[in-house]
């Protein structure tokens, strides 16, 4: 292996200037059976949701679940609320616009139609710090880079949360594609500066949202007859967001109030109306893992800091995050972990670290859930094989891939035609392309699972 592993590396023409990581150990005793540059501290891209992951199961658990509660102040004669009423954002990273239909339902359920008072969004459980600390400005529009708060809300199943869809459908040649935002909201508004083109031309549509703001410029083409583009873009302040869907819902429902709708801490003696509690830990690994969501990853570090140390904030969620990896044999010192998804350009983990990990984790009592929620390659079921869907189909490997400008990673486990299965992580940095990498991630694993030695 290590003769025809080295000759790879050094002939590969992508790899010509780049940096390769590569360790290899045995799932049975952690031997280290091949490394090249195993000690050398790379950009993990989203591999770091691997640490984040880990961390997060063995302090918070498999059965934790997210709450977001409603509480009244004042009291309710007849149907009228004398009092504000409150949404309390707890970190749930899966609320939908059907969740706070759902709360308005209860909300009319409960007597209440009239609210002599304000409607309030609580967003304290974390602080106000909205982007991690090395957030590239370019990311800040895009699902992937988005702010993280205490309440906010999710378009769909793949829990982007403090994000919205922009669909756009061509129109006839000549004419402006028509758009809708997912869900829909006027908290989001599309200035559409274009056209429909010719069918048969290639999509060349641009959207970007206008700093400090809401307001999203599309421009560009979309070919008459082509289907629909569909693009996540992040929102400019999720509470608000979140409390404009539970307004819409609360009028929907025919729930009218005579205060305003603002921000703030819910009184010490607020009584908590009723509380929804999210997915457990166990499921929302799914699409964590298997889809790469980086605000999962990073509400995790800020909930692992609110749950141990009482503050929601980045900085303390990472050092408790960093303690719990100590307590899982890694040796932190060697690492530089400065935010939960592996957004950041600072990252910096040995391969040697990541693989000594996914040793450790097999005798905790969570590792099944873990694995589980790795993507599986080959498989075309997005919520198995994830973004391994359509790579290495012949192989069984179940890992985590990442992706960054100039990075691109892969770690997990696989197992050979023998029954014999080994940890792998392969990191590569300063490529040329970082889309060069899974092709070679690819070829890599497949010539460590021709080694058929038991």
């Amino acid at each position: 292996m290590t003769e025809e592993l080295n000759s790879y590396i050094e002939n590969a023409p992508d790899l010509k200037g780049a940096i390769a990581g590569i360790s290899i150990r045995e799932t049975s005793n952690g031997e280290l059976v091949y490394e090249h540059m195993g000690d050398v501290r790379l950009r993990p891209a989203s591999n770091m949701k691997l640490l984040t992951s880990a961390a997060a199961l063995s302090i918070l658990g498999k059965d934790y679940t997210f709450q977001t509660k409603v509480l009244t102040t004042g009291q309710v004669h007849g149907q009228t609320l004398a009092g504000d009423l409150i949404l309390k954002g707890q970190g749930d990273p899966t609320l939908l616009p059907t969740d706070f239909d759902d709360f308005a339902q209860k909300i009319k359920a409960s007597g209440i139609n009239t609210i002599n008072g304000n409607i309030i969004g609580d967003d304290t459980w974390y602080d106000d710090v909205r982007l991690s600390q090395d957030m590239i400005w370019t990311d800040e529009d895009w699902y992937y880079g988005a702010q993280v708060s205490a309440l906010t809300a999710s378009p769909d199943r793949d829990y982007d949360a403090g994000s919205v869809i922009i669909e756009v459908v061509p129109g006839e040649r000549g004419e402006k594609p028509s758009v809708r935002v997912i869900p829909e909201t006027n908290y989001v508004k599309v200035k559409n500066i274009a056209m429909t083109t010719d069918a048969g031309v290639e999509e060349d549509l641009t959207l970007n949202r206008i700093h400090g703001g809401n307001t999203i410029i599309m421009e560009g083409t979309i070919p008459a007859g082509s289907p629909n583009v569909k693009e996540w873009m992040a929102v400019w302040e999720p509470t608000g967001y979140a409390l404009r869907l539970f307004k819409q819902s609360l009028q929907n429902y025919g729930i009218s109030w005579n205060g305003e709708i603002i921000t703030g801490a819910a009184p010490n003696n607020a009584e908590v109306l009723f509380t929804h509690k999210s997915m457990p830990l166990s499921e929302l690994l799914m699409p964590l893992m298997k889809l790469s969501n980086n605000t999962i990853a990073e509400m995790l570090v800020k909930e692992m800091g609110k749950v141990v140390q009482g503050e929601g904030r980045w900085e303390t969620g990472l050092e408790v995050m960093e303690k719990e990896l100590r307590g899982l044999g890694i040796n932190t010192d060697n690492l530089v972990i400065r935010d939960g998804s592996g957004i950041s350009h600072a990252d910096l983990v040995p391969p040697n670290a990541i693989t000594k990990l996914l040793y450790q984790i097999q005798d905790e009592d969570w590792v099944e859930t873990y694995v589980d929620a790795l993507p599986v390659a080959g498989v075309s079921e997005r919520m198995v094989g994830g973004t391994l869907r359509e790579r290495m189909d012949d192989l069984n490997v179940k890992a985590k891939t990442g992706t960054i400008m100039d990075v691109s990673t892969l770690s997990g486990y696989v197992q050979m035609e023998n029954g014999r299965k080994l940890i792998f992580s392969i990191m590569l940095n300063n490529l040329i392309d970082e889309e060069d990498g899974p092709e070679i991630e690819d070829k890599l694993v497949e010539m460590i699972a021709d080694q058929q030695k038991a």
